[in-house]
């Protein structure tokens, strides 16, 4: 089975976790996701399963859309509510309209400060792992440039706001909240998440764990997940002659005199769809071009010659 399936991820569950639970519904050991979402936190995590994972990266490099609640007035040392706290203010003097623009304030592209306790690796450890084990002192961080493309107030009832968050790939949420609860000199934390979109997978179309392995019973499986070729629609259309598949298939570069058709805009570096004459999906290739000529290069392959 080669599918992606879009998994809610409960409160409680490390992405790592969820992983495990699938291989063992599934009954298959080639499962991985499609970016870390934090244990304290749910919603859409796609799961991709068998030749699938070959795209995990394509999938995972989209933007994001999340509710989040801000608590201000109390500082953890992990930017959430699974943290120590470190601080706590008196934040009844705050207005809404300042707390408003505040948050405002971070829309559009920033650079941000990944918080310390994190997935991101240090000279190939963990950060996280890092700062636990008391050698915070070895940790550089270093800002990151993230784009806040969207910012929508749901709630706002001091200490709390509840908004919702569209942003790039990379952006963390909890960093976000710390920050405005700094901007504002009350300090804050995360005091909830849920993402609901991850590219073109939507909360309201995820299914539970429980749900995947009911699925698994009734035989309903792929009409509740998704194929390879369905997750990269964004991408254009190549066909390539018959001539050129094996070639294709075997890692070669196949020259535009031997595309057949594609909605391709003959732009170096662009990512397409690559079919067969029969129109059988076999990969996805990259746009390149040598001595001015335009060529397809294979970067993954589904279909072997």
């Amino acid at each position: 089975m080669d599918r992606v399936f879009n998994i809610n991820k409960p409160v409680g569950m490390t992405s790592h976790d969820v992983v495990y639970k699938v291989r063992k519904i599934l009954g298959t050991k080639k499962v991985g996701h499609t970016g870390t979402l934090d244990p304290d936190a749910q919603g859409v995590l796609p799961i991709c399963v068998g030749r699938a994972t070959k795209v995990s990266d394509l999938i995972l490099n989209k933007d994001k859309k999340y509710i989040c609640e801000l608590t201000l007035g109390v500082s953890t040392d992990t930017y959430d509510a699974s943290g120590k706290i470190v601080s706590e203010c008196d934040c009844s003097h705050l207005l809404e309209e300042e707390v408003l623009k505040a948050i405002y304030s971070y829309k559009g592209e920033i650079d941000q400060y990944p918080p310390i306790y994190s997935a991101l690796k240090v000279n190939g450890k963990k950060m996280c792992d890092l700062a636990r084990s008391g050698r915070a002192d070895e940790i550089e961080i270093k800002a990151r440039k993230v784009n806040i493309k969207s910012i929508d107030i749901i709630d706002i009832s001091l200490p709390k706001v509840t908004f919702e968050v569209e942003c790039s790939k990379g952006t963390y949420i909890r960093s976000l909240c710390h920050d405005i609860g700094e901007k504002l000199e009350v300090g804050g934390h995360m005091s909830y998440l849920q993402r609901t979109k991850s590219g073109i997978f939507e909360i309201d179309r995820s299914i539970t764990l429980e749900e995947l392995a009911l699925l698994k019973e009734e035989g309903k499986l792929l009409e509740n997940s998704y194929s390879v070729e369905s997750v990269l629609i964004e991408f254009p259309e190549l066909v390539l002659d018959e001539s050129a598949v094996t070639y294709y298939s075997n890692g070669g570069k196949i020259e535009e005199r031997r595309f057949i058709k594609g909605d391709y805009k003959n732009s170096s570096s662009e990512r397409v769809r690559v079919y067969t004459p029969e129109k059988e999906f076999i990969g996805v290739g990259k746009l390149t071009l040598e001595d001015g000529s335009l060529m397809v290069k294979s970067e993954k392959i589904f279909k072997l010659g």
